[in-house]
């Protein structure tokens, strides 16, 4: 892998398509604390980043410690990432066009917080499998990326739920599901041939 404009197209875009549960989760929360104050958004946005961030390296982790035991693994590694990203981007527009379970919260406080935080992002997990032939350092960067585009959408996700509820959640999610599904192929295609 090397450093280049797709690098970087790519990273954006894993990150818009895995934040889409995070922003449906904010467009609710803005809902339901319509005075939420500026700080707050901020410290809700980087906790739901912070996640998006730290769950593709623990996948790539997870990935180079088996495929330093078991070389062989890695010609699987661009199907599991468009088996799972496939699974994933669908389960979301299966959701999206259902209208999706919304979530429930009384308010956002700190456990509440955590617990939406990790199941925002468990589905980042799995990007640590499409990331595995990078280097440690462009892994990071990518993380780093995914995090930033997590952070903003999260603070207009907050903003928009506070001016207009949460009617845009279902698209939310279906753009989302829409874009993991195309970079699942678009890693097999690279990977495979």
């Amino acid at each position: 892998m090397e450093w280049n404009l797709l690098f970087f197209i790519n990273s954006v875009l894993l990150g818009v398509g895995l934040t889409m549960d995070a922003f449906s989760v904010s467009l609710a929360n803005g809902l339901n604390e319509p005075l939420m104050g500026k700080k707050k958004m901020c410290v809700v946005a980087s906790v739901y980043a912070l996640f998006q961030a730290l769950m593709p390296m623990v996948g790539w982790f997870c990935v180079h410690t088996v495929v330093q035991y078991f070389r062989a693994f890695e010609k699987f590694i661009p199907w599991i990432a468009l088996i799972l990203l496939l699974y994933i981007g669908g389960m979301m527009l299966k959701d999206g066009i259902r209208g999706g379970e919304e979530e429930e919260s009384c308010g956002v406080g700190a456990w509440a917080l955590f617990v939406q935080g990790v199941a925002t992002s468990i589905d980042a997990l799995s990007v640590g499998f499409t990331i595995a032939d990078y280097p440690l350092v462009m892994a990071f960067v990518c993380s780093m990326l995914i995090a930033f585009v997590t952070f903003v959408f999260c603070i207009c996700g907050l903003g928009i739920g506070k001016r207009c509820g949460t009617k845009f959640a279902g698209k939310a999610t279906i753009i989302g599901g829409v874009i993991l599904i195309f970079i699942g192929i678009e890693i097999f295609v690279t990977g495979v041939f």
